[in-house]
């Protein structure tokens, strides 16, 4: 239930507005306070008339009211809200937000809002995937505001595709976590890393490993259903990010470190679940090396220690390593967790056929700084990560 919680949803001009009136309907049912803003094309596509009525609230569009006074509702709604709600979010109303544009009641509002914000974003598909938006969204992530992913289905216009809104069961579902967080990381902020990191040789080649995410991934879905505030840093990986969860995509060793370098602080929780590249090349060619001949060497230089070194600057935080081995699994993983400082260190041998890089199941050795230690038998990765948070929040929390 949501007794008590202030929710400001804000309402673009897309035609998925139309299911704005279940979603205030649902929040309303269980006991939050719903105000709605609209933009003025918001309005095309659903009456202000419905929502005020379903709201109990009035429902507001201008940034002036009928008698030309100033409206104070711009600084008032968003510093008493516990939450907004951007849904249909539109390219445009998107673009907007990440360039700072105020031009009516609802971008005003956004920039004084000081409570998170989750946007739901509803287009056509070639509007999802052209480079400003795509763009745009990474804006948005960056600065840590809840994106939930448009859906691929048919849409209004008779395509299929990508840029269905969320269904309004799921966007309460994620309302609900970031209102009402619970669960053993409720309140936590961590950061998980997954994927491989790619080094270029050339534009079109580069040395990299055989990662597919799906563990770090698996990780970061779980660590947000126990009430964490999750940010998802990734190499490149075809795996889609789990709902809630902030994506900051990477592609090199050295833009990981940076990502984590820039979040290290604020965090409560480090799991570094990524295969990072432990080498890259030195001046890696500007044009693709055309093939000849000659035999070439590359020149290798060593990426910088990510763990090791966030694992000197740390001040509170606890921090999880995994270590992919081939064999002496265990003395491999002791050494690994003393030397890189860590709290827990999660162990598989990747040589199996049946775990590891791109596989749906692991077996896996978990030992902690305290002297504990656990292994699985061949089960999902899901599993070993409920098992992997069971243990640092048993411990270290």
């Amino acid at each position: 239930m949501l007794t008590g919680m202030r929710v400001v949803i804000g309402v673009t001009g897309g035609i998925a507005a139309y299911k704005i009136p279940l979603l205030v309907r649902i929040l309303v049912k269980e006991g939050a306070a719903v105000r709605v803003v609209m933009t003025r094309h918001a309005e095309k596509f659903v009456s202000p008339l419905t929502l005020r009525t379903l709201s109990g609230n009035p429902v507001l569009s201008r940034m002036f009211d009928a008698d030309g006074g100033p409206s104070m509702a711009h600084i008032e709604w968003p510093r008493e809200a516990d939450l907004m709600v951007i849904a249909p979010a539109t390219a445009n109303f998107i673009g907007k937000m990440a360039h700072g544009i105020a031009d009516d009641l609802l971008s005003t509002m956004v920039l004084t809002l000081n409570t998170p914000l989750l946007i739901v974003p509803s287009m056509n598909t070639r509007m999802v995937n052209h480079p400003a938006v795509v763009q745009n969204l990474a804006i948005l992530r960056e600065r840590g505001i809840h994106i939930l992913d448009a859906e691929t289905g048919d849409l209004a216009c008779g395509e299929e595709g990508a840029g269905r809104m969320a269904e309004v069961d799921e966007i309460v579902q994620v309302a609900r976590a970031l209102l009402v967080p619970s669960g053993s990381l409720s309140g936590k902020r961590v950061i998980v890393t997954a994927g491989p990191t790619l080094e270029p040789i050339d534009p079109v080649r580069y040395i990299g490993n055989r990662s597919s995410g799906k563990m770090g991934y698996a990780v970061a879905a779980e660590a947000q259903r126990r009430g964490a505030a999750v940010t998802l840093v990734s190499g490149p990986s075809g795996l889609e990010p789990p709902r809630g969860v902030q994506i900051v995509r990477v592609t090199t060793a050295l833009e990981m470190r940076e990502a984590l370098l820039a979040r290290f602080a604020e965090t409560d929780v480090l799991i570094m679940a990524a295969a990072v590249g432990d080498y890259r090349v030195v001046d890696p060619a500007p044009e693709k090396i055309k093939k000849g001949p000659v035999t070439r060497s590359l020149e290798l230089t060593a990426n910088p220690d990510i763990l090791q070194e966030l694992s000197r600057r740390r001040d509170r935080q606890v921090l999880v390593g995994f270590a992919a081995e081939t064999d002496h699994l265990e003395a491999e993983a002791r050494r690994k967790l003393s030397e890189k400082g860590l709290d827990l260190l999660v162990a598989n041998d990747v040589s199996k056929p049946d775990s590891g890089f791109g596989a749906d199941n692991n077996r896996v050795l978990i030992l902690d700084r305290l002297g504990g230690r656990e292994t699985t038998d061949l089960v999902p990765k899901g599993e070993v990560a409920g098992r992997l948070l069971d243990r640092l929040s048993a411990a270290f929390l």
